[in-house]
């Protein structure tokens, strides 16, 4: 299949297993956008996108124009919010394309205008405002109803959206939430209140969306949790049920049988305590399998939990087997995900290295072969 015997399974039934679940808890009338940006949180955008549209999803999001240029050229026709900024200069493709664009900058505006024009074109947008994120986003009323009314009234634009983004919908302690929400709907009101009707307003994240229906409105923004991971320990987990989809996977490339006190790995960091056996399982950082990992981290092999031992190496990682009998040269290692009885989930080893399963998925490296399947069956193998 490849040569390197390292590669991330993706399960694409779990992708769509989840669409149906957030279908099934939507409020009335709302649709999902699936968020699918940095390379579909590492699982690979295009067949990610792919699957979610096939089970429900009506729109998809990305973080930059390039990143939808590449859903377009691999023939993905379903509509695109481009979630981040993207600079002027670009405008001409955003209309090519036929993508929609998020704008908080009239000189977007006006670079937008300017290229739909010259295609004979009309063009979508977005509004972005920040109603307490602190990152991009019209702030004030007194600049956000000026800037609407100017959208709106270029016949070459169309204003089909307005969104904001909760900083805290994941946490226990809802407050600032909730101060976000009231601004956002003093926003709104104001924009309604001047006669614009915009069709699509949306401020549901994954972790909104699964506790408060009531933020569903138009549309909901649905990221780590298509990919089968809860943005936190404090949503209620059981208003949906979600499947992972991602397997990292390798294999045991060379098993040894060393005496105490023996080093292993740069730094000699760790040394055995007695006879060890040690296999070497090559993956490493440079797949983004992360060296914070290094004397903490675990993998399964045989059905069982094996230590890391020793620092992990750019492109090869060293664990303890001593206690998994018959360990061979190419059995099968999983370092996220099921093997028998025992599981590594994504959040777990995000816990071990202070960070969260976001970036865990997203780190699994470009090197690293994904191969999907549906319902276990392999369906496509995709090298970057």
């Amino acid at each position: 299949m490849f040569i390197r015997p390292t590669w991330a399974e993706v399960e694409l039934s779990a992708i769509a297993h989840n669409i149906r679940q957030f279908q099934r808890h939507l409020a009335k009338n709302a649709i999902i956008m699936a968020v699918v940006k940095a390379n579909g949180y590492g699982h690979g955008a295009f067949p990610v996108a792919r699957t979610a549209l096939e089970a429900g999803a009506r729109y998809l999001a990305v973080a930059t124009a390039d990143e939808a240029i590449e859903l377009r050229e691999e023939g993905i026709t379903a509509p695109i919010l481009i979630l981040g900024f993207t600079p002027p200069d670009r405008a001409a493709d955003i209309v090519r394309y036929e993508l929609t664009q998020t704008v908080f900058q009239t000189e977007m505006l006006d670079a937008l205008e300017s290229a739909a024009k010259q295609q004979n074109k009309r063009v979508r947008i977005h509004i972005k405002v920040d109603t307490g994120m602190g990152r991009i986003g019209l702030r004030d009323l007194c600049e956000i109803i000026p800037f609407v009314k100017n959208a709106h009234e270029r016949p070459s634009i169309f204003v089909e959206g307005i969104f904001t983004h909760l900083a805290t919908a994941d946490e226990a302690d809802k407050r600032y939430m909730w101060e976000q929400v009231n601004r956002w709907n003093d926003i709104v009101h104001a924009i309604e209140e001047q006669g614009i009707k915009i069709p699509l307003k949306h401020v549901a994240n994954s972790a909104a969306t699964i506790d408060h229906p009531e933020l569903h409105l138009d549309m909901v923004r649905i990221g780590i949790s298509m990919y089968g991971y809860y943005p936190s320990s404090e949503v209620h987990k059981e208003h949906v049920h979600l499947r992972p989809a991602l397997t990292f996977k390798s294999r045991v490339i060379h098993v040894k049988t060393l005496p105490g006190e023996q080093s292993i790995s740069y730094g000699a960091t760790y040394r055995t305590k007695n006879e060890e056996r040690i296999a070497t399982i090559p993956v490493g950082y440079a797949d983004g399998y992360s060296r914070l990992l290094s004397n903490r981290g675990f993998v399964l092999v045989g059905g069982k939990r094996c230590p890391i031992v020793g620092r992990v190496c750019m492109d090869q990682l060293m664990v303890n087997v001593t206690h998994v009998p018959d360990v061979k040269v190419g059995d099968e290692v999983v370092l996220y995900g099921s093997q028998g009885q025992e599981q590594i989930h994504l959040d777990e080893v995000a816990s071990i290295i202070g960070t969260i399963s976001y970036e865990i998925a997203c780190a699994v490296g470009r090197r690293v072969p994904r191969v999907y399947l549906w319902n276990g069956q392999i369906t496509e193998v995709k090298k970057y």
